[in-house]
C-alpha cells in the first residue's frame, strides 16, 4: 500500500453562510441610515470592519489546512499556519493508535487547534472522526480525518511493519 496522505481545509457550507451573515451585520449601519455630510467617519469605520472580517475569513478559508501522512516511518502532520514544517511521530513513540468517532465540541471544545488540560490535543478541520494517537509518555493527539477507512488500512499496515 502507498502511504496515506490527506489534506483538509475549512470549506464547510455553514462557514460561508456565517461569513455572509457577519458581513450583513457589519454592513447594516450603511443601510440603517442615510449617508450624508458628516458621516464619513462612520462609513470609514464600517468599511474597515468589513475589510478586517473579510480578511480573517479568507485567511481561515484559504490558508488554514491540515495535512496528514501515515507511512512506514510513522505519522507526519502539519496544521498550517501553526506548523510551517511537518511534525514527525515515529512509530516507536506510539503506545496506541486507532481511528475513532468523537464529539468535537464536548471532547475538545470544537474544531481547529485544540488543547486541553489533560495532556490531550486535537487538530481537526471538520467532522467527528479522527486518528487518536496515545503516546508512551501519556499524552494524546487526535488528527481529524475525512478518510477513516484508508487511514485505518495505513495504520494497520505500517504500524506492524
Amino acid at each position: 500500500m502507498q502511504q496515506f496522505k490527506e489534506t483538509q481545509r475549512f470549506n464547510q457550507w455553514w462557514l460561508r453562510i456565517l461569513f455572509l451573515a457577519i458581513l450583513i451585520v457589519a454592513l447594516s449601519p450603511l443601510f440603517a441610515q442615510k449617508i450624508g455630510p458628516g458621516s464619513n467617519i462612520e462609513l470609514v469605520s464600517v468599511l474597515i470592519s468589513v475589510v478586517i472580517i473579510t480578511s480573517i475569513f479568507l485567511a481561515i478559508y484559504f490558508l488554514f489546512k491540515l495535512d496528514t501522512i501515515i507511512g512506514p516511518g510513522g505519522i507526519q502532520y502539519k496544521f498550517f499556519p501553526f506548523h510551517i514544517k511537518y511534525r514527525k511521530i515515529p512509530w516507536q513513540r506510539v503506545r496506541d493508535i486507532k481511528v475513532i468517532t468523537y464529539n468535537p465540541i464536548r471532547d475538545y471544545g470544537g474544531w481547529g487547534y485544540r488543547l486541553t488540560l489533560r495532556k490531550k490535543r486535537a487538530l481537526s478541520v471538520k467532522g467527528k472522526i479522527g486518528i487518536q494517537i496515545a503516546f508512551k509518555d501519556g499524552n494524546t493527539l487526535l488528527l481529524g480525518t475525512q478518510r477513516p477507512q484508508l487511514a485505518e488500512q495505513a495504520i494497520n499496515e505500517f504500524k506492524t511493519a
